[in-house]
């Protein structure tokens, strides 16, 4: 082998480490404090318990969502890395907003919808007499 080749070799090991530890530096920012740095501390100031219910609703499907989307990219090759670098900052947001959201759920005093007013109400059944009638 010579000089230049094994110094070309060095080099690239040298970037994929230090590319390495960028990403993992970054992923250390995902649940802590800092993390709400990136969420405005006033957005869901005027939100009603309705609208925070739905907002709630909506960051927990894409909170799921994107994590089913880091654990399939994590399935192929170099998956750690493309999932840190695909996923992993709009996680970080969305996780942000939802501590956000449920920081103001709280401090509002909201309370869960019972599910039966949810539910709409079944029509009775129309009688037989009604049909004889005609």
């Amino acid at each position: 082998m010579t000089v230049s080749f094994r110094l070309c070799r060095f080099a690239m090991l040298g970037a994929i480490l230090l590319a390495g530890a960028g990403v993992s530096g970054c992923a250390a920012i995902g649940d802590s404090a800092m993390s709400q740095a990136f969420v405005d501390p006033a957005r869901y100031e005027l939100y009603s318990c309705e609208q925070l219910a739905a907002e709630r609703k909506s960051l927990d499907a894409r909170l799921t969502e994107l994590n089913g989307l880091m654990r399939k990219a994590e399935t192929g090759v170099a998956g750690s890395v493309v999932s840190e670098v695909a996923y992993r900052n709009d996680y970080i947001n969305v996780k942000a907003q939802s501590r956000l959201a449920e920081q103001t759920w709280r401090d509002n005093k909201c309370t869960e919808a019972p599910a039966a007013a949810a539910a709409p109400a079944v029509p009775p059944a129309p009688s037989p007499r009604g049909r004889a009638a005609r």
